[in-house]
């Protein structure tokens, strides 16, 4: 589907999904494809959130329950389950990674314009990891800022992120 730019207001795609009774949204840029949840092989002494690697086209990928990564309740898996394969642009590399949602809805277009800035207060979960929220339906939609939601250290720990290359 082609996006049309009119007057000042551009669109993005986002692809939509539900934590709990929450919905969320990532841009659909990042998102490689979205699979049935399976059981991760899980690492040892990795944190609670990181459910393990799961094989994707003959490649390794970290397994996140973003619940967990939220501070919210663990995920409970369902026939609805799903699990978003992301390639998010962290500085100058890529971090592949599995995103497990409890649903996933549908890409839609957000206007520039719709998009607000993180509200400071009445939200469960720190706001850094929020980069805007859209009102839709009586409701909200939160679109996850993904390179600020896992720092630097923690996807060197996960083994998913090589640091970056000395500059001499």
């Amino acid at each position: 589907k082609r996006v049309i730019m009119t007057g000042t207001s551009s669109e993005s795609q986002f692809v939509t999904f539900s934590l709990d009774n929450e919905i969320f949204a990532v841009p659909v840029s990042v998102v490689r494809e979205i699979l049935d949840h399976e059981d991760a092989f899980k690492i040892p002494h990795g944190p609670e959130y990181l459910l393990g690697l799961r094989d994707v086209r003959g490649q390794g990928v970290p397994v996140i329950d973003l619940r967990l990564r939220l501070g919210m309740t663990k995920t409970e898996k369902t026939p609805h389950t799903r699990a978003l394969v992301l390639d998010v642009p962290m500085g100058e590399k890529v971090l592949t990674l599995g995103l497990v949602a409890d649903r996933v809805f549908e890409v839609i277009p957000f206007r520039t314009d719709e998009i607000e800035g993180a509200p400071d207060i009445g939200v469960r979960w720190s706001s850094d990891y929020i980069a805007g929220v859209v009102r839709r339906n009586g409701g909200f939609v939160v679109i996850v800022d993904l390179a600020r939601l896992f720092s630097s250290a923690e996807m060197v720990m996960m083994g998913s992120a090589a640091p970056l290359a000395a500059t001499a």
